[in-house]
């Protein structure tokens, strides 16, 4: 089956000829020379466009529906986002190669979904980073119905036979510790964030884990050599500097240990650092399968809308490896009919 992937989409998305492109190309669209075309960065003025799969091969090239102006919203639909090729020979030419993937926070809501599918792909050395082995081993294993925060949300267990487990805790580790713990590692997910809980206590937690311990993790990875850094982060954790911090979404989610204040801290510490990153700033988080077409947008140009968790995670595996996103911020949501909802809060 062809998949088409997360750089694909990139190409027509980011490049401001991607009309002229697709007609041009569209003949070599089912071969490798397609992947082997150069993609220019993400800018805030890009035309967008939306990238439908077909599974006929005989159509892909000639649907009207392939591309369609959004308003500086580049959408993707969710049926079409299997992101990396399990055929190695269809690899892009500048594909970022990696062999050891540590995710931190890989039992929470959405680092189990990036520990799941990277898990399943071969050729590469997973690695969960977890507070507690032992339960860390036992819950992904199973599974079970949770209470996060306000939301109560079923879990799905996941394979961890390929998975290696090690200890992280970027509240109580140090640089140190943790950068052993990094050793050897190519390239790491952080997708670890505080639970609201007690509201006496959610502005501390969301200090210390969303703030203090990601920069704490940051040190560390570069510190052990890591080559590559993917963020889950929220949109409008910069709201205040595009005139957002009156918003719906600012307001409610910031309610919530002020979470935003404290995330953009470790954003700018990571861009500072010196890594390869990618930010990737999800809205509303679901826990439910995908309904609709994923739209990627510049950094600070989201103030609004919901995504699963799924979506959130395969965007994440994707960057991982594709260059063309590198050192830049992402900003998801899901495209719903009508419009994107009102932003209701970080569900991490």
């Amino acid at each position: 089956m062809r998949v088409i992937t997360l750089q694909c989409f990139l190409f027509v998305a980011l490049h401001p000829l991607g009309d002229a492109f697709v007609s041009a190309f569209s003949s070599v669209l089912r071969t490798r020379t397609f992947y082997k075309q150069s993609v220019l960065g993400m800018s805030k003025s890009e035309t967008s466009a939306s990238f439908t799969h077909e599974e006929d091969d005989g159509c892909l090239d000639r649907r009207k529906a392939l591309i369609k102006s959004i308003g500086g919203v580049a959408a993707i639909s969710a049926a079409s986002l299997s992101i990396i090729s399990s055929n190695p020979s269809l690899a892009l030419a500048e594909e970022t190669k990696v062999q050891k993937i540590l995710v931190a926070g890989a039992t929470g809501q959405t680092g189990r979904r990036v520990l799941e599918r990277l898990a399943a792909k071969s050729g590469i050395t997973v690695v969960a980073g977890v507070r507690n082995v032992e339960k860390a081993t036992a819950s992904l294993s199973e599974s079970s119905t949770v209470v996060r925060g306000a939301m109560i949300q079923k879990v799905g267990s996941v394979d961890t036979s390929a998975v290696t487990f090690a200890r992280l805790d970027v509240v109580k580790d140090s640089v140190d510790a943790i950068a052993q713990t990094l050793a050897g590692v190519d390239s790491l997910v952080i997708a670890t964030g505080f639970i609201p809980g007690n509201p006496l206590k959610m502005n501390d937690e969301a200090h210390k884990v969303d703030n203090l311990g990601t920069v704490t993790l940051i040190d560390a990875a570069k510190k052990a050599g890591v080559k590559k850094v993917v963020m889950v982060s929220s949109i409008l954790t910069n709201g205040r500097e595009w005139g957002q911090a009156k918003s719906p979404g600012f307001v409610i989610t910031n309610a919530f240990g002020n979470v935003l204040d404290e995330k953009i801290i470790a954003e700018n510490y990571l861009r500072k650092s010196g890594l390869d990153y990618t930010i990737v700033r999800p809205g509303g988080l679901k826990a439910k399968p995908p309904t609709g077409a994923l739209k990627i947008s510049g950094e600070d140009t989201l103030n609004s809308g919901e995504i699963s968790r799924d979506l959130v995670a395969d965007v994440c595996v994707a960057s991982l490896t594709d260059s063309k996103v590198s050192n830049k911020v992402l900003e998801i949501i899901e495209e719903t009919e009508g419009g994107p909802k009102v932003f209701n809060g970080l569900n991490m």
